[in-house]
Order: C-alpha cells, then sequence, then structure tokens
C-alpha cells in the first residue's frame, strides 16, 4: 500500500517598491521577512542533513543550489511550523508538512496572509510616496519566472523510472486547472494574448536537476526531508501559484491521489507523449482545449480526454483505498471542473483563477474599449494576484461571491499562527512559540537548541508523521522551558 500522504507547498512570490529607483529585491525581501510581526523565531537555516544536489537517477553533486542567498541568513521559522526566507531574491513562504490537501490549501492560503502581514510592516517605515506590494504570482512578464513548487512524500521503494513514466503526462495535462491565466508569452514562444497558465513558457527539458534554468517536467531532486532509506521527496515544480482556494485543493488533491495509485500500481497505462516539453506550452495556448497532442504510440488526444481517463482510474482508487470524505470530495470537485471545462471552459470562472482572471479582463476590456496590449489591462492582470485583501482583485472576485472559497477568514487567520497538529510540524511550531530564545538552528527534519551546555542539543525528526499532538502535546505542555524538554526527551 502507498504510504500516508504529506503534502507541502513553497511559494516564492514577486516583490516590487514603487517610487524607489534603487530598489534591490533581496534587500527587500530581507525586509518583508524581517518585518514580519507574527509567531516566529530567526534562526540559520542548518544545511547538515540537506541534499538538493543529490539526483534521484544516481548522480548529482552535494553543494548544488547552496549560494550565499540561500544560506539562511535571512530565515524565520514561523510558529504554524512553516519557514519564512529569501530564495532568489523573492520572499518565499514554505507550508508546514500536510497531511491532506484540503489541510494543505488551508495553509498555503495562510502564506499569503503571513505575506500582506509582513509587507503592510514594511510600509511603515517607507519614504512617502514609496509603496511594497507583493503578489503571488509566477512571471515578472520581462522574461523573469519565479517558483511555485509542490512536495509529496512518496516511498524509497518506488523506482523513479515509474515516477517518470507515469507522472509526466499527467503533470502536462494537467496543467488546464492548475493555471492561472498569463497575458501573451514568453521565453521565445510563439506570440499569443492570453494563455492558461504563466509557467509553461519556461519548461525545457522532460526530467532534470535544475529549477532556475531548463527547467525540466520531472525534477530530480533526491532530498527527501525525512528519514533517506524509506522516503523520497517528489519535488514537483511545474505548476502555478493560485489564488483561487478550490484550485489549490483540486491540484494538491489529485496530484497526491495520483502519486499513491503510481506507488500501488494502480494506473494501468502511462500515456506518455510523443514530445511532453512541446505538449506543454502548446496545451497552455490552447484556450478552447481542444488541440490534439501526439502520444507516444501514434495516436494522438486532447488534455482534457487525458484527463478524463485519469478521472476514472482515480475515481475507482480513491473509492477502494480513501475511507476520508476529503477524497471524495477532491474527486467531486475535480469531475465537476472537468465536465464544465468540457462544456463552456469559463463555467469554472468560480473555481479556476485563469478563467477568473479571463473573465475579469474581458469585462475591462469591453468596459473600457482595452486593446490585449493596453498597460492598464496588464496592471489589471497583476493586480489578480496582488496579496494585500484590500487591493487584491481575486480577494474582491471571493467578497462578490464570484470566486469560491474553502475557507473563512478566521480559519486562515488561525493557520497563520497555529501548526498543523498530525504531522511533525506541530513540533516545531510549538516550539517556536514557546522556545524561540533557545532555537539557533533549523531545518526540516530537525531543531538545534542551545540550553547553555556544550555541544548544542539537536533534536531529530526524521519521520513526518511524528512530533504530532497526540505524540508530543503533552511532553510539550509539560516543558515550561527548552531545559525541561531536553530533558524529557534525553530520559526517554
Amino acid at each position: 500500500m502507498a504510504i500516508p500522504s504529506v503534502i507541502g507547498t513553497e511559494t516564492e512570490y514577486g516583490i516590487t517598491v514603487r517610487h524607489q529607483p534603487d530598489f534591490n529585491p533581496t534587500i527587500a525581501s530581507s525586509l518583508v521577512v524581517n518585518s514580519y510581526q507574527g509567531g516566529r523565531v530567526r534562526v540559520q537555516w542548518s544545511f547538515d542533513e540537506e541534499t538538493p544536489g543529490r539526483d534521484a537517477r544516481g548522480f548529482g553533486h552535494e553543494s548544488f543550489g547552496i549560494t550565499e542567498a540561500d544560506s539562511g541568513l535571512v530565515n524565520v521559522v514561523l510558529s504554524n511550523g512553516a519557514r519564512f526566507y529569501v530564495d532568489h531574491a523573492h520572499p518565499e513562504y514554505s507550508s508546514p508538512e500536510c497531511s491532506d490537501p484540503l489541510q494543505a490549501a488551508l495553509y498555503d492560503k495562510a502564506g499569503e496572509r503571513v505575506l500582506a502581514a509582513a509587507a503592510r510592516s514594511v510600509c511603515q517605515i517607507l519614504r512617502p510616496g514609496q509603496n511594497l506590494y507583493i503578489h503571488k504570482n509566477n512571471s515578472d512578464g520581462k522574461g523573469n519566472s519565479y517558483g511555485y513548487h509542490e512536495n509529496y512524500l512518496l516511498s524509497r521503494s518506488l523506482p523513479f523510472a515509474d515516477l517518470i513514466r507515469y507522472a509526466t503526462t499527467w503533470l502536462v495535462t494537467r496543467q488546464i486547472f492548475t493555471g492561472s491565466g498569463k497575458l501573451g508569452s514568453e521565453n521565445g514562444r510563439p506570440p499569443v494574448l492570453y494563455q492558461i497558465t504563466q509557467r509553461s513558457d519556461f519548461f525545457e527539458e522532460e526530467v532534470g536537476l535544475e529549477t532556475t534554468l531548463k527547467r525540466p517536467i520531472i525534477n530530480t531532486r533526491d532530498e527527501p526531508h525525512g528519514e533517506p532509506t524509506k522516503y523520497r521527496r517528489f519535488h514537483v515544480i511545474i505548476g502555478d501559484a493560485n489564488m483561487s482556494e478550490v484550485q489549490t485543493f483540486i491540484k494538491l488533491g489529485t496530484t497526491s491521489l495520483l502519486l499513491s495509485a503510481i506507488e500501488d500500481r494502480a494506473i494501468p497505462d502511462a500515456l506518455e507523449l510523443a514530445d511532453p516539453v512541446e505538449a506543454t506550452w502548446r496545451l497552455s495556448h490552447d484556450l478552447s482545449l481542444s488541440r490534439p497532442l501526439a502520444m507516444a504510440d501514434g495516436s494522438s488526444a486532447t488534455a482534457l480526454e487525458l484527463q478524463f481517463r485519469y478521472f476514472e482510474w482515480l475515481s475507482k482508487y480513491a473509492e477502494q483505498t480513501r475511507s476520508k470524505p476529503v477524497w471524495a470530495d477532491v474527486i467531486a470537485e475535480w469531475g465537476g471542473v472537468l465536465e464544465d471545462l468540457e462544456s463552456d471552459f469559463m463555467r469554472t470562472s468560480d473555481r479556476l483563477d485563469w478563467t477568473a482572471k479571463l473573465r475579469m479582463l474581458n469585462a475591462f476590456r469591453h468596459r473600457d474599449g482595452l486593446d490585449w496590449n493596453d498597460p492598464k489591462l496588464a496592471m489589471a492582470a497583476l493586480q489578480y494576484h496582488d496579496i494585500e485583501p484590500r487591493k487584491g482583485l481575486a480577494y474582491r472576485l471571493e467578497s462578490a461571491g464570484a470566486l469560491r472559497r474553502l475557507f473563512t477568514d478566521a480559519d486562515v487567520d488561525r493557520a497563520t499562527s497555529d501548526p498543523p497538529t498530525d504531522t511533525r510540524a506541530y513540533f516545531r511550531g510549538r516550539c517556536v512559540d514557546r522556545y524561540s530564545r533557545s532555537l539557533v538552528a533549523a531545518n526540516w527534519d530537525s531543531l538545534v537548541f542551545d540550553i547553555g551546555e556544550e555541544p548544542l542539543k539537536r533534536v531529530p525528526m526524521m519521520e513526518p508523521l511524528r512530533g504530532n499532538k497526540a505524540l508530543v502535546g503533552e511532553l510539550l505542555d509539560a516543558s515550561s522551558e527548552a531545559t525541561d524538554l531536553i530533558a524529557a526527551l534525553e530520559g526517554g
């Protein structure tokens, strides 16, 4: 049987300061991270157990990807178990580990609130006339793309070759319900007025280790953030950051199901594409969803047709293997989206960013007589992703009931401070809340405490589903100081 789901997301946010001629994104991002006033502790990020250069295909170099900008000098761990730091000149929020897609969608949304609160703090110290803007998007329209990554825990016993074979077409074709919409094209792709996704133009390889250049559909980074003999982490870099809560839920839920079905050998056909890279951007450019994709066996099929095949397989799989209601909700939402995309894709504008934004832009065009290349339209498209609730157009659609929600504002606010209770994020978050003065370093699978003794005390957390409230809640409640916690842990 497939191992239990553990899901997390990483979002690099776009950032700019208007009316600041010497704007430096790295400095601005550092200011954002350091200005967050919520539950947090500033610590050094420990790379002791991290191996971003290890390749799942069996090669790579251990120092790959660790640069001065990524060294953890501007890094905080939040009381909700998340990491908030500067990565590649962007403020990045990496969600805590979650045990199901609804929880994962909630903590992804909480990241928007964290960034908005930090941005408001920064704005209080900017010079008169200067304004900080942060957007949950993936492209600046000037040839630069920044990432939104998903992470799924898998068994080490799953051959990586099987993952490549069975997941590639899934990741390409799911773009019809994961895209956040984009004006124009980039990276030398053919010109279009509007396309489904923001990221697809930037993918150039089928399989690879890179995440910022020659981006691959299947990323081979072998960095499990857990016991390496038992687990691997599937690091998904192809996919847009979504404002829609429903869309994030469907994206994470269906992909988690697909990966579990691969582990259980419940996918009967790999549905291999003849040219996955070309299919990636061509699909994004086809708003009609009718263009056939060439398959490796000489046949052809549309992305919708392929998704309906996945839907048939995964519906049966979920019914047989998943008893929690959340998985039935994933299937219901996914099926509804596919049916609406097939009949009239604009019927999904209450759930999908790319159609919600398209409907909004068309309304602006018709009201104000704007051409597709009008700067006002580009500004509106960008403002859809503004994470300030008073300014963001996606939030306005939510307030008007035009974009469905899964969570209340109270749910999201709570998730900015309280960790999930059923993964190791609970232990991490509660330690940030209770022992911030003693925490000196952290990574996903350990915390390092300074309790006034030599050496420093490292607490390993190699099992993502341990360290939950049921296992450590009473221990944490009984330990008023970090010294008490370490003594209890060392005493067994």
